[in-house]
């Protein structure tokens, strides 16, 4: 969240005077960043030139300057209708040193390397690739910027707050006088997000302006900040329960703990909460615990909605691949749409960075001889086979140690199939599985703990598994398969004569086929006679959802058994989503989605794999992984999977919303509504009123009732909107948290916005109370 305010034209000894406060402005936020004389920081803030590199011709040196907030960056732009020339450092992704970019590796020499880095940004704005002065000058860019984002993220809530206000009083400050007068303030209250009249501004203004001056400074403008960050709800609670001396003993918190958060503890946890987050020495010497130590504590993982022990892998990741959800990707390699957009290896970079563990690659064969990557028959650019592999070797385990899954789409001849196969064995080299695990012909899929860091590959083979222990298998030569992966849809096939294309393939690609054999579906009761469990097929959605709606209990079982792919229609050219949650419903593991689409689709899937240590594998519950089952998510029998559970759920505050203009005299006007995703029958929304004109510090005290059946199945979204009674409400972030990882009690939510980045200031503070129903 910025602050950035245009400033008036001053005069020599006004400038002056600004860049010495300036200084030390930026001397404080380096002290709370806890970087305070930190050389690559002060090289920051100095600036320096650097070029900009956007083709092999437009290559041009821009200034670039960190500001005294020590978060938002400016740059020089030529451009005489820029109206922004900043960005800040929530938008960077991740800083890379070197040459790692396409852009870089294909504009520029590679005895630039260690002067090249790049920025990357969150969502889809394009990476600033440069080059440094020097290689020294390249080190402070990459390990300043670095730094900043690894400090920030580390900040308190609190620390964050008192970062962000300052910051934002400081901008407001426009004649620089250490000084607010009333207009400052109201103009800085409409920076924060919160609308305000005159009186009001007025009223707060005389009860801090104690020395009568017309002004506020010092322990007065101290004062303001202390009303403005007042958290009443916060007040109500803490004072319940502070019964020793006005402060909280560790019985008092433990009783806090048993009886509004409904956690199994005792009284050693609540010590260890004290030592952990109270800020007053003095106070945690006595083991006591203050309103702010209290604060901080509902800020840590501890008080947030999600149960810390669901951020680490706590499943059983010992069974069987098909006994899971995966997280997947379709058509990986797209940035954009699906007719025109770009192709890139850094969209695999992001997929793979968020935990996505089923890639896919879409293989035609390149001019050069040289396959390639796009969205045949359109006009998607084009990667290099090789590249993309590359990047996914480097990437992969990143973020999740667990197996990745490359979803060939092969359209090659057999020359450049060969070639693909060889550059997979050798980039990827021990990584990859090329034969089965043990010395036996299995009878069931591996599972992900037995192939953490392997890649498996999924797509044609020219013959059965079984082979790999004969000794009579045949040598097979190059053979023809039929070309069905990725059919488009129905009314496509009527018309198009490249449906059920043959296509030869080349055994060195095949024989890297080991547990993802795909097949084409002929039906439940063909698969359940005829499908062995190392072989899968994929489904177009609208296929696929009708077996989920009208045979769901057959798709159930059989997902018990084998892997299942589902893919979006071929008519989403804009790279849109189809309900992943029906699906899940009935046990499909793979079910693949445009991760470069902001959408409530993408939320879902980020809010279902956000568990389990967000390594990219859910376990299913066992009423999916029992092959006799009797599950039906629609008809919903009974059976072990219905839990009536009532969910009571208090929308009670929020913090620090931010704007969806950036107009200055714009404040949102927000509301949140509660969804439950799951069954039919489970599937809910609630929503509160709005809130006029305050963004910063809205209330609600609104409570919700939602009746659950099959909970295992659940996932909760808080939704925040912008109110607008014209049209559409404005999004402004969201959270998915599934129903078996929620926390009772009070609660801050955290908020994501529409990437699925996190917004570090905000959020909802609500209660949750989940209760078996009578």
């Amino acid at each position: 969240m910025q602050c950035i305010r245009k400033q008036a034209s001053r005069s020599k000894s006004e400038e002056l005077l600004h860049q010495a406060q300036s200084k030390k402005v930026a001397s404080l936020n380096s002290k709370i960043l806890d970087m305070e004389d930190d050389l690559d920081l002060q090289f920051l803030l100095n600036g320096a030139g650097l070029v900009k590199v956007r083709s092999g011709s437009w290559k041009k040196t821009r200034f670039y300057k960190l500001q005294e907030d020590c978060k938002t960056m400016w740059h020089e732009s030529k451009k005489t209708l820029r109206s922004k020339q900043t960005f800040s450092v929530d938008d960077i992704e991740s800083v890379r040193s070197g040459r790692q970019t396409e852009g870089l590796r294909k504009f520029t020499e590679e005895g630039l390397e260690p002067k090249a880095f790049s920025i990357l940004f969150k969502g889809r704005r394009k990476n600033l690739d440069l080059l440094a002065s020097s290689d020294e000058e390249a080190k402070h860019w990459v390990n300043g910027l670095q730094k900043i984002i690894s400090n920030m993220n580390k900040l308190s809530q609190q620390r964050k707050t008192q970062h962000w206000i300052f910051n934002c009083l400081r901008k407001a400050d426009i004649n620089c006088d250490n000084k607010m007068s009333p207009e400052e303030l109201k103009n800085f209250l409409h920076d924060i997000n919160i609308e305000v009249d005159d009186h009001y501004v007025k009223m707060l203004f005389e009860k801090c302006d104690k020395s009568k001056c017309g002004t506020l400074e010092g322990d007065e403008i101290r004062h303001f900040y202390e009303i403005l960050t007042q958290r009443d709800e916060i007040d109500v609670i803490y004072a319940e329960y502070a019964k020793t001396e006005g402060l909280m003993s560790a019985a008092n918190l433990l009783e806090f703990l048993l009886k509004e958060q409904r956690e199994e503890v005792d009284l050693s946890r609540a010590v260890q909460l004290i030592d952990h987050y109270e800020v007053d020495e003095t106070a945690k010497a006595k083991q006591l615990m203050t309103k702010d130590g209290f604060l901080m504590y509902l800020h840590q993982p501890e008080g947030l909605i999600m149960n810390p022990a669901h951020k680490s892998v706590y499943q059983d990741m010992k069974q069987p691949l098909n006994h899971y959800f995966i997280s997947s990707s379709h058509n990986t390699y797209l940035m954009e749409d699906q007719l025109k957009g770009p192709s890139s290896t850094e969209a695999y970079i992001r997929a793979l960075m968020k935990s996505c563990r089923c890639v896919e690659l879409d293989i035609w064969d390149g001019s050069d001889g040289e396959p390639v990557i796009y969205h045949g028959y359109t006009l998607t650019s084009k990667i290099l086979f090789k590249d993309a592999i590359k990047a996914i070797k480097e990437y992969a385990f990143k973020t999740s140690e667990y197996p990745v899954i490359l979803s060939l789409e092969n359209h090659c001849s057999v020359e450049q199939q060969k070639l693909m196969a060889h550059y997979m064995t050798s980039i990827l080299g021990s990584a990859l599985l090329t034969k089965p695990l043990g010395e036996h012909m299995p009878t069931e899929l591996p599972s992900p703990e037995a192939l953490k860091g392997r890649f498996l590959v999924k797509g044609k083979r020219l013959n059965k598994l079984e082979h790999f222990f004969s000794e009579h298998a045949a040598a097979e030569d190059e053979e023809t398969v039929t070309e069905e992966e990725d059919c488009r849809d129905e009314d496509e096939e009527k018309t198009s004569s490249k449906r059920s294309k043959k296509l030869k393939m080349a055994k060195e690609l095949s024989n890297i086929i080991i547990y993802c054999k795909s097949v084409a579906f002929h039906g439940f009761e063909h698969a359940r006679e005829k499908q062995a469990f190392y072989e899968m097929s994929s489904f177009k959605e609208g296929d696929a959802a009708k077996y989920a709606e009208k045979s769901a209990n057959e798709f159930i079982r059989h997902n018990s058994e084998k892997l299942s792919r589902i893919y979006p229609s071929s008519f989403r050219t804009d790279s849109s989503n189809y309900n992943p949650v029906p699906l899940w419903n009935a046990g499909c593991q793979i079910v693949a989605l445009n991760f470069q689409t902001p959408s409530l689709e993408i939320d879902l899937s980020h809010g279902l794999f956000g568990q389990n240590g967000h390594c990219g594998y859910v376990l299913k519950p066992s009423f999916l992984r029992d092959r006799a089952t009797e599950f039906d998510p629609i008809t919903l029998t009974r059976g072990p999977w219905l839990r009536h559970k009532e969910l009571h759920v208090m929308i009670i505050s929020a913090q620090q919303l931010p704007k969806v203009s950036e107009k200055t005299t714009s404040i949102v006007d927000p509301l949140v509504r509660v969804e439950i995703y799951g069954v039919p029958a489970d599937t809910a929304e609630k929503e509160t009123r709005h809130i006029h004109n305050n963004g910063f510090n809205p209330m609600w005290n609104t409570n919700f009732q939602f009746d659950l059946y099959v909970p295992e199945l659940a996932l909760v979204r808080f939704v925040v909107e912008d109110y607008d009674s014209v049209s559409s409400n404005d999004f402004i972030g969201q959270c998915t948290v599934p129903f078996s990882s929620l926390q009772n009690g009070y609660r801050h939510v955290p908020l994501f916005n529409k990437n699925g980045d996190l917004l570090s200031s905000a959020g909802l503070f609500v209660h949750i109370m989940a209760l078996d129903a009578e």
